[in-house]
């Protein structure tokens, strides 16, 4: 399971990413220091940001590294922002933008496409979907979701692939955490698959097929 302090991250934009510290990047980090800040893994004890955020971020730079893709400080800002429209509601009240929306503030700070696959990205607040329990409106919520990532394009698919990996690796050292099971699930129904479709992403593909079948060899001993 990688972690990376800030510094760390970014040495390794610097380093192995070949990349300059833009604005952009330096105002992503900002950001997520803000939303994220205090922020606890299902441990109860790893940093969020260094634990997920950092180490997502560096996966999606050298999957772009691998395939001589171009990465600029759009695709690096964007995979640093990608889980804060889950927090939107604190950092409305952080920076006041409540009367104009976060994804507007996104749009304004970094710029449309950060915003757009920030938005992309979401998972919607479960209470908006129709179901007769929460087990149904679950469900409606993961078609929807699965719906909008098979008709992504090379960017948002690249950073949901490595933050699935990360969640995947990282919940592997909680045994018996109810996260584990849906992880399994949601592998089985979607993203073993999804890592297949066009674009395909092989080195995603295989990734995701040895931490689904060390989650899962996990599982059964747990359960024996």
């Amino acid at each position: 399971m990688e972690a990376a302090t800030k510094g760390e991250f970014l040495s390794f934009l610097q380093d192995e990413g070949r990349l300059r510290i833009d604005s952009l990047i330096e105002g992503a980090v900002e950001l997520a220091e803000e939303v994220h800040a205090g922020l606890k893994r299902e441990d109860g004890k790893s940093s969020f940001l260094e634990t997920h955020t950092w180490p997502v971020a560096m996966d999606v730079v050298r999957h772009y590294r691998a395939g001589n893709r171009s990465v600029t400080g759009v695709e690096v800002a964007s995979a640093i922002l990608h889980d804060v429209m889950e927090d939107d509601e604190r950092i409305l009240n952080l920076h006041e933008t409540r009367s104009y929306g976060f994804e507007a503030y996104l749009a304004y700070r970094f710029g449309s496409r950060v915003q757009e696959i920030a938005s992309e990205l979401k998972i919607k607040p479960l209470d908006i979907f129709p179901g007769r329990d929460e087990g149904e409106r679950q469900s409606a919520r993961f078609w929807q979701y699965c719906g909008i990532l098979s008709k992504a394009d090379h960017d948002v698919k690249a950073i949901k692939l490595a933050d699935r990996l990360n969640n995947m690796a990282f919940i592997q050292g909680v045994p018996g955490h109810g996260k584990v099971r849906r992880y399994l699930r949601e592998a089985e129904d979607f993203y073993l698959a999804y890592s297949m479709m066009e674009p395909a992403m092989p080195a995603f593909y295989a990734r995701m097929r040895k931490a689904y079948e060390a989650l899962r060899s996990q599982k059964q001993a747990v359960t024996v």
